[in-house]
């Protein structure tokens, strides 16, 4: 049955893929626009459109059945993910104010599971019964993980281009560079909205189970990736600018050959977790890419300062988020 709160939840969960977008907008278009390949407007417009695209490609919905499945079925209900919602918006509007590319990913992840652990508490179960901890630890895992493999791929990718192209004139090679960078950024945009739509797939999904609109075993309906992915492509297309300059330059000036080395290496991670299901951090991707790219110039070329006030970031947001979803559900819980 269709009811009000249903709407409100599949409402939030479509603002949330929204500013999704628009948060995460800067990991995909920072090293193109900081290089001047394309301006904001059209970086934005670039990564929009292969947000989209990403649709019409990735059909297996892994990452959605992780996200579903994060909260054990006994403990999910309307409330608790309308509570995991609200905090998970409240803390990506926060660090989007700050500049802060902190993970849309786990903001939603603790936001979920912190409201199922407080539903469980509130049936005097322990907390930890709610959560499907091999899944918790799994995604956990590569916020070290995803950004040391981004590291390591884009070290060897512009390892490679400086070694096939050292005897190439420097403007010649600019030039390629350059186009190469459109491509290597609508491959980062594509894998992106790939791996963030399906999150709030998942989430919408289960709302429509914990309603009794659709069984567990039910396939996905089909209007629910098309609204998914068209709301991170309008969020992408309403830019991130205050977090493009961190991405961009604060972490280590990029050029156009280090562009298409950084948004390669982060688009062929994002396809290979995506192809084993774990929903990882776009951010906490590219971030680590970025900093791969840095270090084969000199260790030094890396601001290591602002490195480590986003690790700081990376590791608090699956605790506050969860922490904020757990209040709230409280709250609502005193209230019913």
């Amino acid at each position: 049955m269709v009811t009000t709160l249903l709407v409100v939840v599949i409402i939030m969960a479509v603002a949330f893929d929204y500013i999704n977008g628009f948060h995460d907008a800067a990991n995909s278009i920072a090293t193109i626009v900081s290089t001047k390949v394309l301006s904001p407007f059209q970086a934005v417009l670039w990564a929009a459109i292969f947000n989209f695209a990403a649709y019409f490609y990735f059909d297996d919905h892994k990452v959605a059945n992780t996200i579903a499945k994060t909260v054990l079925e006994q403990y999910i209900t309307l409330h608790v993910i309308f509570a995991g919602l609200l905090a998970a918006i409240a803390w990506n509007l926060l660090t989007w104010y700050y500049g802060i590319p902190s993970s849309s990913s786990h903001t939603l992840i603790g936001g979920f599971g912190g409201a199922g652990m407080a539903k469980a508490l509130t049936m005097g179960d322990a907390a930890l019964q709610a959560i499907n901890v091999s899944k918790i630890l799994t995604t956990i895992s590569f916020i070290v993980l995803a950004p040391i493999i981004g590291m390591i791929i884009s070290v060897i990718i512009t390892l490679v281009i400086i070694n096939v192209c050292r005897h190439a004139k420097p403007a010649t090679a600019e030039k390629w560079f350059k186009r190469l960078q459109l491509l290597s950024s609508a491959a980062l945009s594509f894998t992106h909205g790939g791996n963030d739509a399906q999150k709030v797939m998942g989430i919408i999904y289960v709302s429509m189970v914990a309603a009794n609109v659709i069984t567990n075993d039910a396939s996905m309906p089909e209007w629910i990736p098309v609204v998914c992915y068209g709301a991170i492509a309008l969020g992408t297309m309403s830019g991130g600018w205050r977090i493009v300059k961190t991405m961009g330059s604060r972490i280590t000036k990029v050029t156009s050959l280090e562009g298409v080395g950084a948004e390669s290496a982060g688009a062929v991670t994002l396809g290979i977790t995506e192809h084993f299901g774990i929903p990882v951090s776009t951010t906490h991707t590219i971030t680590g890419s970025i900093i791969g790219v840095g270090l084969t110039k000199r260790v030094s070329a890396v601001r290591w300062g602002v490195t480590i006030n986003l690790i700081w970031a990376w590791i608090l947001t699956i605790p506050v988020s969860a922490t904020l979803a757990a209040l709230t559900y409280f709250v609502i819980n005193f209230f019913q």
